[in-house]
């Protein structure tokens, strides 16, 4: 019984972040929605309110996307993977997207060999979502250096990967649930990029680690790949 009650509070749970997250682009687009026709003449306005409708509906269409991700049954074929080429498409398609956003993007590739035991597909997946994630908190700082780092290095337990960003950082409270559903550093973004990460991740032999705040600093995450299967 008190298990059930248990799972019944985490889906309570969810499910009113869940509401919570759809509700805020749908409280913005029927805003603009109900104000087009008085504004309608208003050529700024119109394009203010074209592109974030597009904007809004694009991040529920996202969120809809990673609740499928997070709780469809996953099957990996995991395999030796040179990892830089992979991050370099990654970096390539991430680079077209925010062309128009003035964030840097640097690289400091170290690791060699680059050869992690991984599914290419779940690696780029994690891959994107850390680079999404770190180009909105850079977005978010609306001051200083506006750059996202990736780096790879050779560790005893494999190849770390690492993904730094010029952002505020993030905040002390909800470090220990970074990981969970619906945690977010953004006030608009989702909470759902982080724990899919650490889902794919796990069933992959990997890992997925941030480290402490630092002042001045923005967040780093730090994901090590196998260089081979487990012995388990």
């Amino acid at each position: 019984k008190a298990q059930h009650t248990e799972q019944l509070a985490t889906v309570g749970l969810l499910g009113a972040s869940l509401a919570h997250e759809i509700r805020n682009p749908l409280v913005t687009i029927k805003t603009f929605a109900q104000l087009l026709p008085k504004h309608y003449q208003d050529a700024a306005f119109r394009e203010k309110f074209f592109r974030l409708i597009g904007d809004e509906v694009g991040r529920i269409d996202q969120l809809t996307e990673q609740l499928l991700d997070l709780a469809a049954p996953r099957t990996y074929s995991a395999k030796i993977v040179e990892l830089h080429p992979l991050l370099s498409a990654s970096l390539d398609l991430v680079a077209a997207k925010i062309s128009d956003k003035r964030v840097q993007f640097l690289t400091d590739f170290n690791a060699k060999p680059d050869r992690a035991y991984t599914d290419a597909s779940a690696a780029r997946q994690v891959i994107l979502n850390l680079c999404f994630n770190a180009i909105q908190a850079v977005e978010s700082h609306e001051t200083g250096e506006r750059w996202v780092k990736i780096g790879t290095r050779n560790t005893e337990a494999g190849i770390e990967m690492i993904v730094a960003d010029s952002g505020p950082g993030i905040a002390l409270e909800i470090r220990p649930q970074l990981f969970q559903p619906f945690q977010t550093t953004k006030s608009s973004g989702f909470g759902l990029g982080l724990a899919i990460c650490s889902d794919i991740l796990a069933n992959l032999d990997a890992n997925i680690t941030v480290d402490p705040p630092s002042a001045g600093c923005g967040a780093t995450f730090r994901v090590t790949f196998p260089c081979q299967p487990s012995s388990s």
